[in-house]
């Protein structure tokens, strides 16, 4: 079936609006805006669910970020407030820190993921300020295969885009009349220097069809996405946690 933008952007305004008059009546949508598709397509969606009066957009270089001129200007586009915060000196203290007490160096996952989980400590100080409910901004695709950090852009108190693929977010992008050349912007998470094509190994054009088909020609690549599927699962679940039974009396 032939995807409809237009209802589908239409239904996910309504499904903000819903959840906002139970979790939030009244508070605003606060989320870091990148200047990629994800980020401009959410702010989209928030700005006319809520009136772009009720969005927050929060910048978030870490030092020197060499696009984020594209950050202002969906911001510019949307005439959405913003704050700029610069993590650079938090990240560059904390990095210090931590390689201090390890006696070494981090490992270059800790250095890439540590950015993120800065980012998500700032936009829950930016919302709890503001009387907000920080948007999750992740997608369905980068969701199925894990390509996100754990309490760092995986967190959220709601995510408007995350049942909708990397294919269907652009669709509607485009739908909405943003900017095209920030919504086909080539994916890339600004830490590595790659594109999120690069990294994961598959194109998303391939990764999306495997989602809402089951079909993928090339057996290994459908088994490297299965095996990110399998290995992030924990991701999208609850803290796995201990259940106490009080035992019976006699036991």
């Amino acid at each position: 079936m032939e995807f409809n933008a237009k209802e589908v952007k239409d239904q996910v305004v309504r499904w903000i609006r819903d959840w906002f008059e139970v979790n939030g009546k009244g508070c605003n949508a606060v989320l870091g805006i990148s200047g990629g598709k994800d980020s401009s397509v959410a702010a989209a969606l928030c700005a006319e669910a809520l009136g772009k009066d009720r969005v927050i957009g929060v910048t978030m270089p870490n030092g020197i970020q060499p696009d984020i001129d594209d950050s202002f200007r969906i911001i510019r586009h949307l005439g959405i407030r913003s704050y700029n915060v610069n993590i650079g000196a938090a990240f560059d203290a904390l990095m210090a820190e931590v390689e201090s007490a390890l006696g070494h160096e981090a490992s270059n996952q800790t250095r890439i993921n540590m950015a993120p989980r800065l980012r998500m400590t700032t936009l829950y100080a930016v919302s709890q300020s503001n009387n907000g409910r920080v948007v999750n901004t992740c997608n369905l695709s980068e969701d199925w295969v894990g390509y996100s950090t754990r309490y760092g852009d995986a967190a959220g108190d709601f995510s408007p885009l995350g049942g909708l693929t990397v294919q269907e977010v652009v669709a509607i992008g485009e739908e909405m009349g943003l900017p095209i050349d920030l919504v086909k912007k080539a994916p890339s998470d600004g830490l590595t220097g790659k594109t999120d094509e690069d990294n994961l190994g598959f194109t998303y054009a391939v990764l999306d069809r495997y989602i809402r088909t089951g079909i993928c020609e090339d057996p290994a690549t459908k088994e490297l996405i299965d095996r990110k599927h399998r290995l992030n699962l924990f991701k999208l679940r609850p803290i796995p946690h201990f259940d106490y039974t009080e035992p019976m009396a006699g036991e």
